[in-house]
């Protein structure tokens, strides 16, 4: 099993709190998780704050664009892999994102890994992207992905699809990679049937380890029926993680999290209990031992690499978590690997 940790890019609001990191803060968290052992450090993408963070925080998150930000820490960091967990593919012009990316990759010595989705927030595409009306926002990442091989991989490129377009360009330099690895999130079924066609990797979200395990079979069928070897494929989890050294302390972290102040605002009507249980389905929660057994289940279950965010309060929060996971969990499989 790999490790991510997951970045503050633009998880305010949504798991932590408005002003909860900085650059330099998000730099120091970067250090720390290489030194621990994290295989990757994740960021995620919003343009714009979402209607209902806007409508229940007192201060405007901060959102940090997450190529920028990554090519920042490229440069507080030398093995660390360097994940976009996912950019936002509809929001972006592909050529752009494609000279980004590729930039990204020469910088960070070739470690990056370029994740995609459709956005959970159609609100936001229809505010920046300025679609077409009745825009199909899968068939437009489709487009994304094969277009952006083609400027990765080829001198010259020409694509004329409905949403993406454009002829005879060359792009250069090309990424260090190639080819360089590009992942599609979704946990509906079309969502992972296109990344087993098209994608090096499957980036689901919140799902206990049977769903997970479901979703990765159909991956990777997917991948088989477009002529594809699924073993050379990835499939990540991102889970939220509330880790402690005793089982209170791990349900306190959880409790007295902004994601957990979010659950209880969008279902005012559950009861304490239930909201605790709906988070363990499908996410971390206990003690090193605990979190460890679940980690096994997921690794049982066919995924390769967890995506974790760890709930937090402060960035001393977060990196305390992140400590206790990498000496109790990546430091245990180094000894006993």
């Amino acid at each position: 099993m790999q490790y991510g940790l997951g970045i503050p890019t633009c998880r305010e609001g949504l798991a932590y709190p408005s002003g909860f990191a900085d650059l330099a803060a998000i730099a120091e968290i970067a250090r720390e998780a290489e030194r621990l052992g994290f295989d990757a450090l994740w960021g995620n993408d919003h343009l714009a704050t979402q209607r209902v963070v806007m409508d229940t925080l007192p201060q405007p998150p901060n959102f940090y664009e997450p190529l920028i930000t990554l090519a920042f820490l490229a440069g507080q960091t030398s093995r660390i892999r360097l994940v976009v967990g996912t950019v936002v593919a509809p929001l972006r012009a592909t050529v752009l994102l494609a000279k980004q990316a590729a930039t990204l990759d020469r910088a960070s010595g070739g470690r990056l890994v370029l994740g995609i989705g459709i956005g959970a927030y159609r609100e936001e595409f229809e505010a920046i992207a300025n679609p077409p009306p009745k825009a199909n926002r899968g068939r437009w990442m489709e487009e994304t992905v094969q277009a952006l091989r083609l400027l990765f991989e080829e001198r010259r490129a020409s694509f004329n699809g409905r949403y993406v377009h454009f002829s005879e360009i060359e792009v250069f330099p090309k990424p260090v990679q190639q080819p360089l690895p590009l992942y599609l999130s979704g946990n509906s079924a079309d969502a992972v049937r296109r990344a087993g066609r098209l994608a090096d990797g499957l980036i689901v979200a919140g799902l206990s380890p049977e769903q997970a395990q479901e979703q990765a079979g159909l991956f990777r069928a997917a991948a088989r029926a477009a002529g594809r070897d699924p073993t050379r494929l990835a499939v990540c989890a991102q889970v939220w993680v509330g880790i402690g050294e005793t089982a209170r302390d791990a349900r306190d972290t959880l409790e007295r999290s902004q994601h957990f102040r979010r659950m209880t605002a969008l279902s005012p009507d559950s009861d304490r209990e239930d909201l605790v249980r709906a988070f363990t389905r499908g996410n971390l929660l206990g003690t090193a031992d605990e979190v460890a057994a679940r980690i096994a289940a997921y690794a049982a279950a066919g995924v390769d690499h967890l995506a974790l965010i760890f709930l937090a309060r402060d960035v001393d929060d977060l990196l305390r978590g992140a400590r206790l996971f990498g000496r109790e969990i990546i430091g245990r499989n180094n000894v006993d690997g």
